[in-house]
C-alpha cells in the first residue's frame, strides 16, 4: 500500500464524522446556510434593488425574490459579467464558468472565492467516503483520469472564464496531480475527438485505476482504447481499473454497455455537480441515492414539477418537501444565484438523511397533446424494454410528431443501438406499453385514439456523435437532451441520417 492510500483512511473517517455530523439535523443545516448568505445580500446591488436585509427570513425572502432562470437573472449577469462589482456577490467573481444555453446561447455562471472550495471539497468527499465505507484506497497510487474540458482559460473583464471541468483542474490537489492523467497538453485540445485520440494513446500503456466522466464520453474514450489495444475487454488493457466515477447524467441507459465494455462490474460513485454548486454525491455503496449536500453553500428551495409553471409556485424549504415527489431544483448560493432555477428535477428517496435521485430537466418534457412526459419515465421504459428484448443502447431521444403526413400523431423514439433487438416491432410495443403504465395521460391518449403507439426509428451508428459535432457541443459536459417538445432535434438528426 502506498503513502498516498494509507493517509486517506484516517482522513476519511474524519470526513465521514464531519459528513454524520450535519447530515442528522439537515433542517438546522440549511437554516444556518440561509442565515449566513442572508448576511451578504445588503452588500449587493441585486439585495439593494430588491429591499432584501441581511436578517430577512425565508417567507420574507420568497416574497421579494422571485423565481427566476438564466435570462429572468440576466440583467444583472450581464453588469457582472462586464466586469461590475458588488452586482450579485461582493465583489468579483474568481471564474466565470462557461456554459451552452439551449436558448439563452452562451451562459456565464459565476464562481467566487467563497463556491470555489466546495467544489473540490464535495469531489474529495465522494471519493473518501467511498474510502471510508469499503476500505479501498489502493486507487490512489495507480493513475487517475478525469475527462473534461480544457483548462485554457480566457481572461474577461478582470475575471477568468471557461468550462467548469477545466477550471477545476487548476484545483485539482497537489497530492492527486502527480499521478493525473492526461497531460496538460492533451487536456488543452479542443476537438473532441482528436483529445480522445490523444488520451486513449497517452494511457494505452499505463495502470489507470479510476476513471472519471460523463458516461457517453467515458464510453467514447473505452471505445477507442480497445481500438487501438486490440482487446476486447477494458480490463484487460487495465487490469488494475477499480473505480468508476461519473455524473451528469442518468447513468442507466449506458450501464449495461458501459459494464460490458469494461469486462466487470466495478465498482462506481455518482456524482451530481452543476457550474451553479456541487449538489450532491454518491455517499454509500450499500444505500441508493445521492446526499444532498445542505452545508455546501447553497440554501435550497424545491418546487413541485406540477406547479413550476404557475403564475406563483409553491416554493418549499427542505423541512417541507415529501418523498417521491418530483421537484425542480431552487438555488440560493455563495456564488450569487438568488431564487435561481437550475431546470433540474429531483425525487427525495430519504429524509434521515436528505437523499436524492435526479429525475430530469424541467424543460426537457413531451406535452404536445397534455400528457407531459418525463426523462425518467422513458427512461425507465427503455431500460425495462432493453433488458427484456437482450437489446443495448447507444443513446436515445423522444420528439412528438404532431402532423404525419397519415394517420394520428405519435411520439417518434430516435435510437441508436449497439445491440438492436431482433424484433424491433414488438420492441416498439413494448415500449409503448411501458410508457401507459407509467403515464396515464399518456395512456388516455392512446385509448382514446388522440395518439397512435410511438413510432421506433432505428439509427445508424454514430448519429448522436455526428449531432452532438455538429451543434459544436462533442465531449465536454455536454449530452443530448432526452426529450424534446418540438422536433428540432429529431429533424436534424433524421435528416443527417437518411430516414428523413
Amino acid at each position: 500500500m502506498g503513502l498516498k492510500s494509507l493517509l486517506a483512511k484516517p482522513l476519511a473517517q474524519y470526513i465521514r464524522r464531519k459528513i454524520e455530523h450535519w447530515s442528522k439535523d439537515g433542517i438546522a443545516t440549511q437554516k444556518k446556510q440561509f442565515n449566513e448568505l442572508a448576511l451578504w445580500l445588503p452588500r449587493t446591488a441585486f439585495g439593494k434593488e430588491s429591499g432584501l436585509t441581511a436578517h430577512i427570513s425565508p417567507a420574507e425572502f420568497r416574497k421579494r425574490v422571485p423565481i427566476r432562470d438564466y435570462e429572468a437573472l440576466r440583467p444583472w449577469m450581464d453588469r457582472m459579467v462586464s466586469g461590475e462589482s458588488d452586482v450579485l456577490w461582493p465583489g468579483k467573481p474568481s471564474y466565470l464558468a462557461k456554459t451552452s444555453g439551449t436558448t439563452s446561447g452562451v451562459k456565464y455562471i459565476p464562481i467566487t472565492r467563497e463556491s470555489m472550495p466546495f467544489h473540490i471539497s464535495s469531489a474529495r468527499d465522494a471519493l473518501l467516503c467511498y474510502i471510508q465505507e469499503t476500505g479501498r484506497a489502493s486507487w490512489l497510487d495507480g493513475n487517475l483520469i478525469f475527462l473534461s474540458g480544457s483548462p485554457v482559460l480566457e481572461e474577461k473583464n478582470g475575471m477568468l472564464s471557461g468550462r467548469l471541468s477545466g477550471i477545476v483542474n487548476h484545483h485539482v490537489p497537489s497530492y492527486l496531480r502527480r499521478n493525473q492523467l492526461p497531460s496538460w497538453e492533451t487536456n488543452c485540445v479542443e476537438d473532441w475527438e482528436e483529445k480522445v485520440d490523444r488520451i486513449a494513446r497517452e494511457t494505452l500503456n499505463k495502470p489507470m485505476s479510476l476513471i472519471s466522466g460523463i458516461p457517453p464520453w467515458v464510453q467514447m474514450y473505452f471505445d477507442r482504447v480497445l481500438q487501438l489495444s486490440g482487446k476486447d475487454q477494458l480490463r484487460e488493457v487495465f487490469p488494475q481499473f477499480e473505480l468508476l466515477v461519473y455524473g451528469g447524467v442518468n447513468f442507466e441507459p449506458y450501464r449495461e454497455k458501459i459494464y460490458q465494455t469494461i469486462g466487470a462490474q466495478i465498482p462506481s460513485i455518482e456524482t451530481y455537480p452543476a457550474s451553479e454548486g456541487f449538489i450532491a454525491f454518491q455517499d454509500r455503496q450499500s444505500e441508493p441515492g445521492l446526499l444532498l449536500l445542505l452545508n455546501g453553500g447553497i440554501y435550497y428551495e424545491f418546487v413541485p414539477v406540477t406547479e413550476y409553471f404557475s403564475a406563483q409556485p409553491i416554493r418549499l424549504g427542505i423541512e417541507d418537501v415529501e418523498l417521491g415527489v418530483n421537484y425542480a431544483v431552487i438555488m440560493n448560493t455563495n456564488a450569487g444565484l438568488w431564487g435561481y432555477s437550475i431546470g433540474d428535477t429531483v425525487k427525495f428517496i430519504s429524509k434521515n438523511p436528505y437523499k436524492i435521485v435526479v429525475t430530469g430537466r424541467i424543460k426537457h418534457f413531451i406535452s404536445a397533446f397534455g400528457e407531459h412526459v418525463i426523462g425518467e419515465e422513458v427512461e425507465r421504459a427503455m431500460q425495462q424494454v432493453s433488458a427484456a428484448f437482450a437489446a443495448r443502447t447507444v443513446e436515445f431521444t423522444v420528439a412528438p410528431q404532431v402532423n404525419p403526413e397519415s394517420g394520428l400523431p405519435y411520439h417518434e423514439w430516435l435510437v441508436e443501438f449497439d445491440v438492436a433487438p431482433q424484433q424491433a416491432e414488438a420492441f416498439a410495443l413494448a415500449l409503448d406499453e411501458a410508457m401507459q403504465k407509467q403515464n396515464i395521460y399518456y395512456r388516455d391518449l392512446i385509448t382514446g385514439s388522440i395518439l397512435r403507439p410511438l413510432k421506433l426509428s432505428i439509427l445508424p451508428k454514430g448519429s448522436f456523435i455526428a449531432y452532438m459535432k455538429r451543434q459544436g457541443k462533442l465531449g465536454g459536459q455536454n449530452k443530448v437532451p432526452r426529450l424534446s417538445n418540438d422536433r428540432k432535434i429529431a429533424d436534424d438528426i433524421l435528416g443527417h441520417s437518411g430516414l428523413h
